[in-house]
């Protein structure tokens, strides 16, 4: 097949591209931007376009498939050229339940922890050598691409997400897949530009759980009361399986997980961690890994690229990095990281970028988010405010949302970098959670000062 893919250097995008071109079909694509690492990976495999931007022309009828990224708009020239040759126009999830509608779907939904819970299962899976197909959106250590489609396995793995499919096709991606089996980590209000009301968002994952084949099993945190109520309520004829928080103990800052077999030392920590990984073991189980042999292998997960991501750690100082934005994220991050290194002073810092949290109405639902820090600071760039079309968000707007009064709040990037640079962190760890940069942080330089 000759299939072309407009938007081509999204980071799922991309992983879907090289996935296709190794098994064997004819990729184009073309992007207006590119960054790394999808440009490197693209130019690897050849499929890097020779120019960025949009080009009418490389769309011919011998294209059997469009695959249209969310990057791209309505108007896009190269799209409404495939309109015009009627051609064959596929969003991402839509393209990827076709190419699964003959395997189990195993798919892992919830507003938190799908990335880690996914990657746990897969690295499981690689543990063991049980082959399977996939789609996650964090780069795995010990896997080149971050989707794989073949023609003989009988399981693919799919991270759900809640998210619009495609600009044609305005439907959550994780309402496409028809699971075979589900798992649901939590809800926690989140993408307020597409789900304007909290009812709205829930409501999405009720039909997700009407979306489950019949027969189908769905496992889910019974922790979550929001969750706990739309399953217990719903009438999907499903096996439903819940899951809890594992007993475990720390112990001079590695946490022991208890199991029938014995305490079992992890890499990863925290609450919510350990939660995702009760998830991940019941699925496991479903597809046929034994109880003792999951323990085995998950003892050497470090978690997944951008997840409580450790950058630095001295006798003194451990730094990490973690993607978490939203209230809900940002709380049980803190939380976890202040409950693994007691004896250490927390700096939290918190960058808000995304369109959601630099939303005026939305920065309410942060308040507490940052209570377990020692100390907390917030960055937001009035820019990236002006850029998604907001109402402006003034300090003060931070300063009651958080409910914090020693919050300290800067909006010029300069001027965080010094304020970070020039902090002692004997006795300290230091977290910084952003889906951004903050406007440009110098990580090396950070890296350093503990290395």
């Amino acid at each position: 097949m000759h299939i072309h893919f407009i938007a081509i250097g999204g980071s799922a995008m991309h992983n879907l591209a090289i996935a296709l071109h190794k098994k064997g079909e004819k990729i184009t694509g073309s992007d207006d931007v590119i960054h790394n690492p999808s440009k490197s990976r693209l130019d690897k495999h050849g499929l890097l376009p020779e120019k960025f931007g949009w080009f009418p022309e490389k769309i011919t009828k011998d294209i059997d498939a469009i695959i249209l990224g969310m990057h791209a708009k309505p108007d896009n020239p190269e799209l409404l050229k495939a309109q015009e040759l009627g051609l064959k126009i596929y969003s991402y999830p839509e393209f990827i339940y076709e190419q699964s509608k003959d395997k189990t779907r195993v798919v892992i939904g919830g507003s938190h922890g799908k990335t880690t819970i996914t990657s746990m299962i897969l690295h499981v899976l690689n543990y063991w050598d049980k082959d399977v197909d996939y789609m996650v959106g964090a780069q795995l250590e010990g896997f080149d691409t971050m989707v794989k489609l073949t023609k003989e396995n009988d399981f693919i793995i799919l991270e759900g997400d809640e998210y619009l499919s495609s600009p044609l096709d305005l439907r959550p991606k994780f309402h496409l897949y028809q699971p075979n089996i589900a798992l649901l980590s939590g809800i926690a209000w989140d993408h307020i530009n597409v789900f304007p009301t909290f009812e709205n968002y829930v409501e999405q994952f009720r039909i997700f759980i009407n979306k489950i084949t019949d027969g189908g099993m769905l496992v889910y945190n019974e922790e979550d009361a929001v969750l706990s109520e739309i399953v217990t309520n719903s009438d999907k004829v499903i096996k439903k399986y819940p899951y809890k928080t594992p007993d475990f103990e720390i112990k001079n800052g590695i946490t022991y997980l208890k199991t029938p077999f014995g305490d079992v030392p992890l890499e990863i920590f925290g609450k919510h961690n350990l939660q995702n990984l009760e998830g991940a073991k019941w699925i496991c189980q479903l597809i046929g890994i034994q109880e003792e042999a999951f323990y085995e292998a998950i003892a050497s997960f470090k978690g997944a690229s951008k997840r409580l991501e450790k950058l630095a750690q001295n006798n003194q100082t451990v730094i990490f990095k973690d993607f978490a934005h939203s209230p809900s994220k940002v709380m049980a991050t803190t939380n976890s990281v202040k409950e693994q290194f007691k004896d250490k002073t927390l700096l939290a810092c918190l960058e808000l970028h995304t369109y959601s949290s630099l939303n005026a109405d939305f920065l309410k639902e942060y308040k507490g988010a940052l209570d377990q820090a020692d100390k907390a600071v917030v960055f937001y760039s009035p820019n990236a405010v002006a850029i998604k079309k907001l109402e402006k968000v003034t300090k003060n707007q931070i300063f009651e949302a958080f409910n914090r009064d020693d919050l300290v709040v800067f909006t010029n990037p300069k001027e965080f970098q010094e304020y970070l640079f020039a902090q002692n962190l004997d006795n300290t760890a230091l977290l910084l959670m952003s889906s951004g940069n903050y406007g440009g942080l110098e990580f090396d330089k950070l890296i350093g000062k503990v290395n």
